[in-house]
């Protein structure tokens, strides 16, 4: 059984930064970074295993997902906000290989969500 719980979430101004944590207890593969907004499907966002990241295409050069093993811990770090960022943002993990997968049908475990919300 794997926990996930995130922190970190707020508002922002656009061009603004902010940093997601989540903490997982018990073992895991792949780690992730996932947002959603209302009446729309759930997006990838970042994907971390074995030091190897990937990232979707709306992120590339703005997000920066890292991990920090001591305290099971990954961090997604978000430069140049804008207000389409805004959405609940959830934590993911696989307790399988996966490698790098952004899909969240590859993840088994689920943080409670944090939100961003990015103001024009």
């Amino acid at each position: 059984q794997v926990q996930l719980v995130e922190s970190g979430g707020g508002s922002v101004q656009a061009g603004g930064s902010l940093r997601l944590s989540c903490v997982a207890s018990g073992y895991t593969y792949s780690m992730g970074w996932f947002r959603q907004v209302p009446g729309k499907e759930r997006e990838g966002v970042a994907g971390i295993y074995g030091g190897s990241t990937n990232y979707a295409d709306s992120v590339k050069g703005r997000f920066t997902i890292s991990q920090d093993y001591a305290k099971k811990t990954i961090y997604l770090h978000m430069n140049s906000l804008k207000p389409e960022d805004t959405a609940m943002y959830y934590c993911a993990a696989s307790t399988t290989f996966i490698g790098l997968s952004l899909s969240e049908v590859h993840y088994n475990y689920w943080g409670q969500g944090t939100q961003v919300t990015v103001s024009s």
